[in-house]
């Protein structure tokens, strides 16, 4: 044995012997002949569409948070945009009524202004 020096062709029934005693062990130890893998399988796909679900529900329940929030945002946008036409009115009406107390102030110092005019030409006389 000690000067054995196999072959190419010894080489190639030995890689070939090889490879069908794994196929044959493979075949031995097929999964589909074990008695309970039909029921692990079941329960495996069971698990899936348990799994596929709740995927489903979390994705539906993430949109309607989403829509939610976006309500609430728009809700929010529109109550700003009134409280800004609140404001922009009641600063409106301000100036307004500053402008008119700015008027009858005028009127009420050329009143007095007038008052004291007529005062004097009637001493005057």
């Amino acid at each position: 044995m000690k000067d054995y020096n196999p072959g190419f062709a010894d080489r190639l029934k030995t890689a070939a012997a090889a490879r069908q005693a794994l196929i044959a062990k493979a075949k031995a130890n097929d999964p589909t002949k074990d008695p309970g893998f039909a029921e692990r399988q079941a329960a495996r796909q069971a698990a899936a569409v348990a799994r596929e679900a709740r995927a489903a529900e979390r994705k539906i329940a993430k949109q309607a948070e989403k829509a939610r929030k976006a309500e609430e945002a728009a809700a929010a946008e529109a109550a700003r945009v009134i409280a800004l036409q609140e404001e922009e009115e009641r600063q409106k009406v301000e100036v307004a009524e500053q402008a008119a107390r700015e008027i009858a102030l005028v009127a009420e110092r050329k009143a007095a202004r007038d008052a004291r005019y007529a005062a004097r030409k009637q001493r005057q006389r």
